[in-house]
């Protein structure tokens, strides 16, 4: 469960990566905008401090986006919507690329964190206080914002950053299978911890996010099982990942994005077995790399001179 381009609309792309903005972010902005009508003396500072909220997700998520391409991973779309961002990354399949390119996105907030604050103790410690408290306002908001996102995000619940950060590390010492099921165990803790603090506040917006945080943990259980059996499957003899150089496994370990048939891309030359769909590229499971499955083919051994 996670914001794709269906329903948003592009706004520019920078970099190389693209950024879509999905059309709730402005009913809830209109609502969120209301509800803090009396913060301020005019609606427009109200509007300024949403605004402010998308361009610090915005820069949050261009961290993770940059930070995967200098580890030479993929990442060329970005979608915002009310519950924050997600930059589709795929940073190459180790936990030093991997933790890089998670703990980035943080990294900015932490960033921000030095400027933001000194804007907020100057505007407190100046005449601002009395003459633009508007302005005052606004300066401690976005402060508060930015504080808030970085904590948040740095909860060690899967698949918030500070999960992730989590399993990153667990790579390091359990493996790619192992620490993202472990990851993903500790997810399930803190989904129950919100829950409860959804029902203690009564809070809508709690809620949804642990509803959200619940069913992509659920994924991440999931795709752990998925490693773990990719990991101890015999493997194909005669094929090769180009990038990798490792031998696929033997088993349905790819799904049709059409007819979602799990099935061996190897057994079948690229073609779903269900609805017959033709697949020009064929992703490796242990990197992530994707090339034809012409190319994965391995010259046989050339027979001993006598």
């Amino acid at each position: 469960m996670t914001p794709t381009r269906s329903g948003s609309f592009h706004l520019f792309r920078f970099a190389g990566i693209d950024l879509y903005l999905h059309w709730s972010w402005f009913v809830v902005g209109v609502f969120e905008i209301q509800n803090r009508a009396s913060r301020y003396s005019s609606l427009t500072w109200n509007v300024l401090e949403y605004l402010a909220l998308f361009v610090i997700v915005l820069l949050h998520e261009f961290g993770h986006a940059l930070a995967c391409r200098q580890v030479g991973g993929q990442a060329d779309q970005i979608v915002l919507w009310p519950l924050g961002g997600v930059a589709y990354v795929a940073p190459p399949p180790r936990p030093g690329a991997t933790l890089w390119s998670i703990a980035a996105g943080p990294l900015v907030n932490v960033v921000l964190l030095g400027p933001l604050t000194i804007l907020w103790v100057l505007s407190q410690s100046s005449r601002w206080v009395e003459t633009m408290p508007n302005a005052c306002g606004l300066f401690q908001a976005i402060w508060l914002i930015n504080l808030g996102l970085l904590i948040f995000n740095l909860l060690p619940i899967y698949p918030l950053d500070g999960g992730q950060i989590l399993r990153s590390l667990l790579w390091f010492a359990l493996g790619r299978a192992r620490s993202l099921m472990v990851a993903t165990l500790i997810g399930f803790v803190g989904v129950a911890a919100l829950i409860v603090v959804a029902l203690w506040t009564r809070s809508v917006w709690v809620a949804i996010l642990s509803v959200f945080i619940l069913l992509n943990c659920w994924r991440g259980l999931l795709q752990a099982r998925v490693l773990a059996r990719a990991a101890r499957a015999p493997r194909h003899e005669g094929f090769a990942c180009p990038a990798c150089n490792t031998a696929p496994p033997r088993g349905p370990f790819w799904i049709c994005g059409g007819c979602r048939t799990a099935f061996d891309t190897f057994e079948t030359q690229a073609v779903c077995p269900q609805c017959g769909v033709v697949f020009p590229m064929t992703r490796c499971p242990d990197c992530g790399g994707l090339s034809p499955l012409s190319a994965w083919m391995v010259a046989p051994p050339l027979p001993p001179k006598p």
